[in-house]
């Protein structure tokens, strides 16, 4: 057993209980490693808040979800009127309904925003990968999470949206229909599956999304804060002072934690102004349909997910049948293009040429449907391989070639527009423009260890650039 530290009997009385924790439980520790002495780079920006923006929508949507719970009832013939309950009947009950709903929206635009700056500073780059990756999964989890609530309140859009997004698991060869049928737990979205998303949603799912959060804050506290500029602050040959600390850090409290308090003001200036003047934002966050109670045997007219989901229901929706040559002739250039100017054995070239003619052939014989399902998928998951595509000598994308900013600009307006079409009926424009899209957005990904090398890279500083302020 560690030695117990004692203090003076004449000590305070809140210096007592301290040190009667601290024996028993490293508060005083994980203070200091993690807040009081964690050292961050002192050239942040404004870029840099939305991971303390992420948590503290995180509190709002865990204690909000504990309130809506008490009175909320997970039965098909229940549903629906207990939201209405809520909003009508219990005391403020439409303001925690409503915070919770627009907290929805403001964690996925925060979230988009928070991985947008380790996009283009290089936040997932060396050492930083599993912090990376971690992060994915979160984004994954959360997907997950908002998917399975957005079914609980029993609306219109709520229970045909559901369906149609579980229905496309039905498309996977073999194990599509049963694997359709354990999510629905009966053979059309019902009770059943209220029950399944309910527990999920407020149970398992939560628990997950808590784990990788502090395992995503563990691991970032382990290795250090990337900055703008992408210098490391903390290596074996970054400046120390006689204590050790990194001569440009600065501890995260108070200098940090000031700021975030500051960005916490602005925000919840923004989000209680939502709340109160435009909770259903035009319908992007709350869809008018949602409003009408659920009825299987009347279909909206035009079913579209919740809008933070529309970049990759558009990419869904653009794998039709004529998609499918394109996406054949892009596998059978890709694996001629890896056969004929990589080095290898003839065989290794062989044998590659085999596996794209035969995913090609594949590609042929199983229905667009489950491609577009893929596709969907793969959106998400090629996220998680970004530390390893990218080539580029500098981290930071203010050192790369000044043509990269564009091509990150036009990613971003690619994104935002696939995610306006998800929202709008199908129409022929729109679906050539969502199928540039998906080939543009998978792209970027893929030929990145490509690009990413191309040009002249710009030198990067031995310390970070900063003037105080």
């Amino acid at each position: 057993m560690a030695d117990m530290k004692e203090i003076s009997p004449n000590a305070p009385a809140a210096e007592k209980l301290l040190n009667w924790v601290d024996n028993r439980f490293p508060a005083t520790k994980l203070y200091k490693e993690h807040l009081g002495e964690y050292y961050a780079p002192k050239n942040f920006n404004i870029w840099y808040i939305f991971g303390s923006l992420a948590l503290l929508v995180l509190v709002i949507q865990i204690t909000t979800g504990i309130f809506l719970t008490m009175h909320y009832k997970p039965d098909a013939a229940l549903a629906f009127g207990s939201v209405e309950y809520i909003m009508r009947d219990v005391p403020w009950g439409w303001l925690v309904r409503y915070m919770h709903s627009t907290g929805a929206s403001a964690f996925f635009i925060i979230v988009y925003l928070h991985m947008f700056r380790g996009l283009i500073y290089g936040s997932y780059r060396k050492p930083r990968e599993l912090i990376w990756i971690f992060g994915c999964a979160i984004f994954l989890c959360l997907m997950a999470e908002a998917f399975m609530g957005y079914l609980l309140p029993w609306g219109q859009m709520s229970y045909w949206g559901a369906q149609v997004i579980v229905n496309l698991f039905a498309a996977i060869p073999f194990v599509g229909p049963d694997l359709a049928l354990l999510i629905r737990g009966d053979y059309v979205v019902g009770d059943a599956t209220l029950n399944r998303f309910f527990s999920f949603h407020v149970i398992a799912v939560p628990l997950v999304l808590l784990g990788l959060v502090a395992a995503h804050i563990i691991a970032l506290h382990e290795v250090g804060s990337n900055n703008p500029d992408g210098v490391e602050i903390k290596g074996p040959n970054a400046p120390k002072d006689a204590k050790g600390h990194p001569l440009d850090g600065i501890p995260f409290h108070p200098y940090y934690t000031v700021h975030d308090i500051f960005a916490v003001s602005m925000f919840l200036m923004v989000f209680t102004a939502i709340i109160f003047f435009a909770p259903e934002a035009g319908g992007y966050f709350l869809e008018y349909n949602n409003f009408i109670p659920a009825d299987p045997l009347k279909t909206p007219a035009h079913i579209a997910p919740v809008w933070y989901f529309t970049p990759y229901y558009s990419m869904l929706r653009a794998i039709t049948s004529e998609m499918m040559y394109v996406l054949i002739a892009c596998v059978l250039g890709g694996g001629l293009v890896a056969a004929l100017k990589f080095k290898m054995p003839a065989l290794f070239k062989g044998v590659i040429l085999i596996a794209a003619v035969a995913v090609a052939a594949m590609m042929l014989s199983i229905d667009a449907k489950f491609w577009g399902v893929v596709v969907m998928g793969g959106a998400v998951i090629i996220l998680f391989f970004l530390p390893w595509l990218d080539y580029s000598p500098v981290k930071s994308i203010r050192y790369r070639p000044s043509w990269h900013k564009y091509l990150y600009g036009i990613f971003v307006i690619n994104f935002v527009v696939l995610a306006y079409l998800g929202v709008q009926p199908p129409s022929a424009i729109g679906e050539r423009v969502s199928q540039v899209g998906t080939l543009f957005y998978f792209g970027f990904f893929i030929l990145m260890p490509w690009w990413s090398r191309i040009g002249e890279a710009k030198p990067v500083p031995s310390r970070v650039t900063f003037a105080a302020h």
